[in-house]
């Protein structure tokens, strides 16, 4: 059964889904310098606005932009939810514990207006809460799914959301992820690991020296290619298949020989009837850190023709975490439904030998792949395709 995308709602640093497309091909990047905390020194950051987006109010916008975008109105009672999400409501949970373990005095910038709801709303603050928040936007009776892979949440979310569909359990799907990452701890510990960028992301580059942490999300309608037809939707294009592994190796650091990854990738093609040669364009990881950068660039090189063309993101929007994978999902698309591919921002000398887009261009692309390798060794492939397929009439 073909899965296809009939609806994208998406936000990230750029702006929403038409206006980031637009700065995306002009090579624009959102990161820029903000002090969000006081007790942290400036950083360059991919926030959407001058201040932290939080994760409630940035679902219920990108939902409602995706359901309009596929001209869809609520509610849907039988529409599914996947959507992930790998720090959930950490800025909430934070500000629990200023309350609950620092005085009045050391809560920085809490008021009591701002603790009192936090407070009485703390059940909505649990990992799955971005899903159930759509599930009761849609006021929906179908499967609700949240599931959580670190960076390769977005693509896990969508492949469950695909699968939902090709077995049966419904006719369309809400599935992506929405993260809001930016908070005093997490860019503590990224900062600890020595993984921040000093002065913006280059992913790529020989000069690049980390993540740059950014906030978004990208929620996709999935449908069956018999739904949308039938109500003449707009298609962007089609899910192919889904490549899932992990590691089970470090923490943070992937392993060097990468069978898992290759395993993933590898599935991908074969579930999508393709061969590495058909791919015509992969959308990469691309976090700007030393170590990732480089083992992407090899399994892309032991894996793919020299001629694929290769994109990145990540100096554009910020490293958005769990929803990376979403975000990239939904280029991939724009890419295959406006056949055009956008460059790679922030690269200026590569370190590797690859077919990276260097301006933006007019291209005859029908398959593209969406790489996320995440924290703990989670590694995910979604291969998408041209609507209609190239030996199909419309």
């Amino acid at each position: 059964m073909d899965v296809v995308v009939t609806g994208i709602g998406l936000a990230s640093a750029l702006g929403r889904l038409e206006i980031t497309w637009s700065h995306l091909l002009a090579g624009r990047s959102g990161i820029c310098l903000h002090q969000p905390f006081p007790e942290l020194p400036p950083l360059p950051l991919g926030l959407i606005n001058s201040t932290p987006a939080r994760l409630a109010s940035l679902t219920a916008s990108i939902v409602r932009e995706a359901l309009a975008d596929a001209g869809l109105t609520l509610p849907q009672v039988t529409c599914g939810v996947s959507i992930g999400s790998s720090r959930g409501h950490q800025a909430e949970w934070e500000d629990l514990a200023r309350v609950r373990y620092y005085s009045p005095r050391n809560s920085v910038g809490l008021s009591q207006q701002t603790v009192a709801p936090v407070l009485a709303d703390w059940l909505a603050f649990l990992p799955h809460g971005a899903a159930v928040q759509t599930a009761q936007m849609l006021q929906t009776s179908a499967p609700v799914l949240s599931p959580m892979a670190a960076c390769a949440t977005g693509i896990w979310a969508i492949a469950q959301g695909a699968e939902l569909i090709r077995q049966g359990h419904c006719q369309r799907v809400l599935a992506g992820a929405v993260e809001a990452p930016v908070t005093p701890l997490t860019l503590a510990g990224f900062k600890q690991m020595g993984a921040l960028a000093a002065t913006g992301a280059y992913p790529f580059d020989r000069q690049r020296q980390g993540l740059v942490l950014g906030e978004g999300g990208a929620i996709l309608v999935l449908e069956s290619a018999k739904l949308a037809q039938q109500r003449q939707a707009r298609i962007y294009g089609r899910i192919l298949g889904i490549g899932l592994s992990a590691d089970g190796y470090h923490v943070s650091a992937p392993a060097a020989e990468r069978q898992a990854a290759i395993a993933a990738i590898n599935h991908c093609l074969r579930q999508s009837h393709l061969t590495p040669e058909a791919i015509h364009f992969i959308h990469t990881h691309g976090t700007a850190t030393p170590l990732n950068d480089r083992n992407e660039a090899q399994l892309i090189q032991h894996l793919f023709p020299p001629e694929v063309s290769i994109l990145s993101t990540k100096a554009a929007t910020g490293h958005t975490i769990g929803a990376s994978g979403a975000l990239g999902v939904a280029f991939c698309l724009l890419a295959l439904y406006h056949q055009q591919l956008p460059p790679c921002v922030g690269l200026q000398q590569s370190e590797f030998p690859l077919n990276f887009v260097s301006t933006a261009k007019a291209a005859a692309v029908h398959h593209a792949l969406c790489l996320s390798f995440g924290f703990g060794g989670q590694n995910g492939a979604i291969a998408l395709g041209q609507w209609p397929p190239a030996d199909r009439s419309p």
